[in-house]
């Protein structure tokens, strides 16, 4: 059985209402700022096993009848096509799910902000794109010295050159497709906006890492670093709480270098700040959720490593820098842990050196350790699939699941009309192999029953491995590493 280390019905109990209470303290408007995923936070779900990735969702939905979404997006970040690492789509095609999703589940997207605009075409593209579906779009623009000059900021030529976002309902949720979207940007510019208008607007953060309440160098808080390696956060104590209160709290750079920023304009509207550290500003109360941290902390140390995979395979595809990895190896050596202490990734490379081939492991709920082998038939992704779903539904390594029936059409279909060189079927293919052939087998048809247990299971390959095997893990829930080692493509 799967280890919980996180209290998911209290968080959603104890944040609730820590958030009705921050939204009372305002008047007449609060601007809520929502870091990570609000929609699927699977790194949540990952560090903090019990932690369900759409809880914060299932929250705001308490509120819909007073709340309205702003999206955000960085222009640089649609500029430079930017990929949701964890769903695979571009920060664009994900602020158009959002907006559906959110939609479906009965809450009011007001409009899309896209940041850090300076006259990118493919920015101008996708607003034309928004607004050709009837989508309210809104651009904010960079400012000379941000987020240190803030007479400059604080001013016609800082915020007032920012457009002014239209909204109509008391709680504003300001959330992004992924971080480093100028979520907190947006929210201090409308509040020198409302200011002017003499509405008397709030500022808090929901922020769920890094979690201000447990220790700076607590596997889950590096986690966080390794999760935003190509941002360049660090983790820092809060040095405005420790001044203010004398107690250690932990936070990030960049909100505790935009503090002074917002403390200013909070002076200039109340004549006094509500806030006297950025741990002050906000909500966060999943450290107090925690009922196991030696079971986090091992969750967090196995995201660490993964995330450290899927960096080195992206410098392997020219798609990040060697300085994500330095300093993802960094956060490692402060864990102290290495790629060796995820047992599957042991397995997998043991079982390839062994046999001179390509190998791959899979660790069930229960731990146990199943390997696999490309043959002539299977890649080793393919056949890690067939053998962990034997496993758990009983059935002998040696039973044949997939009748040649089924294997034979879609070899040919691969080999003869589409023109490939390479037999071995991918997962996708396994899979519909052995659906088909369920519907004539008992034995596959249990074998097909089991893949809802592999979701969660640690999955390392010897080998890089191609989208498509890719994109099934992740439609598995399956958390997939891969040696940085390209196989040829067929």
């Amino acid at each position: 059985m799967k280890k919980i280390g996180f209290d998911n019905e209290k968080y959603l109990k104890t944040q609730s209402e820590h958030i009705r209470e921050r939204i009372d303290k305002f008047g007449d408007k609060l601007y809520l700022e929502f870091g990570g995923k609000l929609f699927d936070d699977y790194h949540a779900s990952r560090v903090l096993p019990g932690f369900e990735p759409d809880s914060k969702l299932r929250m705001l939905m308490k509120l819909a009848d007073r709340a309205e979404i702003v999206i955000v997006i960085s222009a640089q970040d649609i500029e430079k096509n930017k990929v949701r690492g964890d769903l695979g789509i571009t920060y664009d095609e994900d602020v158009l799910r959002l907006k559906s999703a959110f939609e479906d589940r009965g809450l009011y997207v007001g409009s899309v902000v896209m940041t850090q605009y300076s006259g990118q075409a493919a920015a101008d593209a996708f607003r034309a794109r928004l607004e050709k579906r009837g989508i309210t779009v809104y651009q904010h623009y960079l400012i000379d010295g941000y987020p240190s000059n803030i007479k400059t900021i604080i001013s016609e030529d800082g915020f007032g050159k920012n457009d002014y976002i239209k909204t109509t309902r008391p709680l504003v949720v300001i959330t992004a497709p992924g971080p480093g979207s100028g979520k907190m940007a947006t929210c201090l510019s409308q509040l020198y906006h409302e200011n002017k208008r003499g509405i008397k607007a709030g500022y808090a953060k929901f922020e769920t890492f890094p979690i201000w309440n447990v220790p700076l160098k607590h596997p889950i808080n590096l986690a966080y670093e390794a999760a935003t390696a190509d941002l360049d956060d660090v983790n820092m104590i809060d040095s405005f709480h420790l001044e203010a209160y004398g107690e250690t709290t932990v936070n990030y750079n960049r909100d505790i270098e935009i503090f002074p920023v917002l403390n200013a304009m909070f002076e200039a509207i109340y004549g006094e700040s509500p806030y006297k550290s950025p741990t002050d500003m906000g909500v966060n109360m999943a450290g107090n959720c925690i009922i196991d941290d030696a079971v986090c902390a091992e969750a967090s140390n196995m995201e660490i490593i993964r995330r450290y995979y899927n960096t080195i395979n992206r410098v392997v595809e020219e798609k990040a820098s060697e300085k994500e990895v330095y300093k993802i190896e960094l956060l490692m050596n402060q864990a102290k842990i290495t790629t060796d202490d995820r047992k599957v990734t042991v397995a997998a490379k043991e079982r390839a050196e062994s046999l001179g081939c390509p190998a791959a492991a899979i660790e069930l709920e229960d731990g146990t350790i199943i390997t696999s082998k490309t043959t002539e038939l299977l890649g080793a992704s393919a056949a890690l699939l067939l053998n962990a779903l034997k496993v758990l539904a009983g059935i002998g390594h040696d039973v044949h699941v997939i009748s040649p029936e089924a294997i034979e059409p879609i070899q040919l279909l691969k080999t003869a009309y589409l023109g490939g060189k390479n037999p071995r079927l991918h997962t996708d293919e396994v899979l519909i192999a052995l659906s088909i052939s369920a519907s004539t087998d008992d034995n596959a048809r249990k074998a097909l029953e089991q893949l809802p247990k592999l979701k969660g299971c640690q999955v390392h390959t010897s080998v890089m491995l191609s989208d498509v095997d890719i994109k099934t893990f992740k439609r598995l829930g399956v958390d997939l590493t891969s040696e940085p080692i390209k196989t040829k493509r067929k």
